[in-house]
Order: structure tokens, then C-alpha cells, then sequence
């Protein structure tokens, strides 16, 4: 028996903690991760997002993109993404031992999702037990599911979002969807779906959030056997005491993100680990720079705060000469048909003098203004687009129909493809995107991590279990 009667629960016919190893890609959850999680008795989860294959020699292979076309790089995409997960999910599966569980994790909104995940299904019958996806609003999830016989666990972040899924699609398959997970946006890492209509700058208390979930679910039929996973800020189950065998909530299991992230198994370069263990209260940020439009949290370092200052320096402009758009802008732009206030006049001239030169164009009818250097960069990844996920903010790319989001490519976002396969492979943590939840400070605080220990999976599970 684990902390305060957490008992194991079935899951695909076998005996499994209720404890989930969260799915990160690119390449931050792995076959090496999610086999331990596995066969230290949870549910491991090895992310499907563009994962890394193997040579014959057991060497990564090298995401090379060198097709001439968007659409055809997009392919690539695909092909590389079908065979990575596959080479993952058959690792994973040995190494768990029959052990716990083996689920995969897509995001909706990247390219081609339907396609890599029913190129994974097809190719790994019986090592799959679930999949969980989110980052979008995965109707097909279930119709997917069904045709491979395995479970989905759709991840959400309110009661309306899940009542939606519901309605449309999930209820047409009830008996595969093993669970619910509720990621908090204020908490979690990575993109999440917190809306329009919630405040981004105030957090909710995920209980009541996710008491009403399960009301919701009640009311719409779905079996008490559905689990619901909290997935974001669980570090010590001591803290989630009052959720474990509690009528309101029903049954209950949780994800693990941030903390697997620090373990011998963990894929994750030294660097990246190393800077973990740095991380101090409030120096994760939820912020909306991500090109899919989600907000996502991340860690302060100077490729975030580049982002932050970049839309700092930035104006709205009018074509013509329009109520207080008086002056026309002289520094950064060619031609004469940019009219500003006088105030940003001064204010881009100020940035000019910085050396910040250069005056992008955004799709908001404002601009921002960047070195040389950054529109360099800006523009040869825009240029070098692999259409990695369904809608491109950054690159204006759309993965189907005519290729394209018909707005124009924002320079305030970013490649993210690029980014996180840098970090995954051993670039630099200050000049990439590093996801992370809002507990991440914690390694540093607790001293399960002092003296820079790292442990290895099973014993963090085995350490959840306490409690701590």
C-alpha cells in the first residue's frame, strides 16, 4: 500500500500505480524514462512528439531537413516522427519487464498528429496501453483509440473544455477512455489550455476546478471508474492528502512532470538537469510566445527574457495619418506609409540608437524592433519552416488545405521545433525555450536532491510513495 491508501488501480488489464509519468517532448521523456517509470510499477509515457530514432549502431539519428518545399520537409516530419516514437515505444516496452504501463503522448495541434499517431498504433500493437493528448481539442481521439484498441486520456484544463470533448465525440466511446487529466495551467509545465476568460496573472485553486470536472463528468454518465489525473505542482502526495479516497473528487491519480526530469534515466542533457537545480521561486513564467497561440510555462533564462524585451520594443502603426498616428516613423522602415504617435516616434528612435535597427512587421498591425542579428535568425527560420505543428503563428504555416494561415509570420514568436530539439541534444539552456512546471524551484529545497543526488526512477517513485 502506498502514502495514506493509495492503492494500485487497473489499468489495461494490469495492476499499476496510480502515478503518471508526464509525456515531454521533444525528447525530455524517452524509452529510458518511461521503461523505469514502467517497471517501477506506474505508467511510464514516452512522448511521440518528433522522438528520437536509432542507427544500426545505436546513435541518434539526425533530424535533417533538406527538402526543398514546406510541404515536403512536413513529410520528412511525419516519416522521422512515425519512426521515432515506434524505436521509443518498443525500447520502452522491453525495458518495463511487464511490467506497470506504457502510454504515449501527442500533442493535437502538431503537424500531421492524426498520421504519426496512427503510424505508431499501427506499428506497435499490444506495447501500447494508452494515449494522452492534448494542446488542442482532440475530437478524433477516441475514434482513434478505437480502431487500435487502446485507452485515451484526454488532457484538459477545465470542466467546459472536457464537457465539449464529451458532447462531440467521447461519449461515442466511453470504455477506452481510462481517465481525465486535469493539467492546471497555473501549475503545470509546458503549453496548456488556459482560456481567453481566465486571468493568466491569477491562479485558481485546482481543487474546486477539478471538483467540478468530476460533477460535470457525473452529470454526462461517465463511469466512477474514470479516473481523474491531476497533473501539474504534485510533488509531495503528502500535500494532496485530502484528494486521496475523497467522495467528492472519485478516483483520483497523479502526474509526475518536473520531478522525472531529475533522474539517472532521465534523457535529458547534464546542463539542462544541472540548471534545474537552480531554479528559484517565481523564475517560471507562463507567458503566450508560443507560435501554437497556448500559453506555456517555461524558465526565465535569457532566450525567454529575449522574447519578453523583443515585444517590449514594440508600436502599433497606421497606414495613413489617423487620429493620434500623426508623425510618420523614420528609423527601421522603408517607405513613408508607417504613421506612429510622436511619443513612439521617440521611443523607436531611442531603440535605433540601442541598435536596435531593424523594424519587423507583425500581424497586429504593430512592430517590433530587433538587431540585425535576430532579423537574421528571425528570417532564415521562418524561411526554414518544417511544419511542425498544425498552425504556425511563427512561420504562418497551416498543415493542410492551402499550407498556409493567411497571416502574416510573427516575429515575436519563435521556432520551437528548433529550439527544443536543441535543448534535448545538448544546446545551450540560456539560449533555448526550457519548459518547466511552477514547482521546479522545489529541487532545490528539497533535500531528497541535496548534495547535487540525482536518483534514479525507481527510487523517486518509491520515494512518491511515502509521501515525499
Amino acid at each position: 500500500m502506498g502514502f495514506k491508501g493509495l492503492t494500485p488501480i487497473n489499468y489495461g488489464g494490469r495492476e499499476v500505480w496510480p502515478l503518471i509519468e508526464g509525456g515531454k517532448g521533444v525528447s525530455a521523456t524517452n524509452h529510458a524514462s518511461s521503461g523505469a517509470w514502467a517497471a517501477a510499477g506506474g505508467i511510464g509515457t514516452v512522448s511521440a512528439v518528433n522522438a528520437d530514432s536509432y542507427d544500426a549502431e545505436g546513435k541518434i539519428v539526425p533530424q535533417v531537413y533538406d527538402a526543398l518545399t514546406r510541404k515536403e520537409r512536413h513529410l520528412q516530419l511525419i516519416q522521422y516522427a512515425i519512426d521515432g516514437a515506434v524505436d521509443q515505444v518498443k525500447r520502452a516496452h522491453a525495458m518495463s519487464g511487464g511490467k506497470g504501463a506504457i502510454n504515449i503522448n501527442v500533442l493535437w495541434e502538431m503537424g500531421g498528429a492524426q498520421a504519426v499517431l496512427e503510424g505508431v498504433l499501427e506499428q506497435t500493437k499490444g506495447m501500447v496501453t494508452g494515449v494522452t493528448c492534448g494542446a488542442g481539442m482532440p475530437y478524433k481521439l477516441a475514434e482513434i483509440a478505437q480502431h487500435y484498441n487502446v485507452h485515451y486520456l484526454p488532457i484538459i484544463s477545465s470542466a467546459r473544455a472536457f464537457r465539449a470533448l464529451w458532447k462531440r465525440s467521447y461519449h461515442k466511446v466511453p470504455h477506452l477512455m481510462a481517465a481525465v487529466v486535469y493539467e492546471d495551467p497555473w501549475l503545470a509545465g509546458g503549453h496548456n489550455g488556459l482560456s481567453n476568460a481566465e486571468d493568466p496573472t491569477r491562479p485558481e485553486d485546482p481543487y474546486p476546478r477539478v471538483a467540478a470536472l468530476r460533477e460535470t463528468m457525473r452529470k454526462e454518465g461517465v463511469s466512477e471508474d474514470t479516473a481523474i489525473v491531476m497533473a501539474g505542482g504534485v510533488w509531495f502526495l503528502r500535500e494532496w492528502e485530502n484528494w486521496i479516497d475523497n467522495p467528492e473528487l472519485g478516483q483520483i491519480a497523479f502526474q509526475f512532470g518536473t520531478r522525472p526530469l531529475l533522474t539517472r534515466e532521465s534523457p535529458i542533457p547534464q546542463g539542462w538537469k544541472d540548471m534545474l537545480r537552480t531554479v528559484e521561486p517565481g523564475d517560471v513564467l507562463l507567458h503566450k510566445f508560443s507560435p501554437t497561440g497556448f500559453y506555456s510555462s517555461a524558465v526565465k533564462n535569457p532566450f525567454l527574457w529575449d522574447l519578453i524585451h523583443r515585444s517590449e520594443r514594440q508600436i502599433p502603426y497606421s497606414k495613413v495619418a489617423a487620429g493620434e498616428h500623426t508623425v510618420q516613423l523614420d528609423v527601421g522602415v522603408k517607405g513613408k506609409n508607417f504613421w506612429v504617435t510622436p511619443k513612439d516616434l521617440d521611443r523607436a528612435r531611442a531603440w535605433f540608437g540601442e541598435g536596435f535597427t531593424e523594424a519587423l512587421k507583425t500581424p497586429d498591425d504593430t512592430i517590433v524592433y530587433v538587431t540585425p542579428g535576430s532579423r537574421d535568425t528571425i528570417r532564415k527560420d521562418q524561411k526554414d519552416c518544417m511544419g511542425c505543428l498544425s498552425h504556425c503563428a511563427f512561420s504562418a504555416w497551416k498543415d493542410h488545405d492551402d499550407y498556409t494561415t493567411g497571416r502574416l509570420a510573427d516575429p515575436r514568436s519563435f521556432c520551437i521545433q528548433k529550439t527544443l530539439q536543441d535543448i534535448a541534444h545538448g544546446g545551450d539552456t540560456d539560449k533555448n525555450l526550457a519548459f518547466a512546471g511552477h514547482a521546479a524551484y522545489r529541487f532545490k529545497q528539497d533535500p531528497f536532491y541535496s548534495n547535487n543526488y540525482t536518483p534514479t526512477v525507481k527510487e523517486l517513485v518509491d520515494r512518491i510513495l511515502t509521501g515525499d
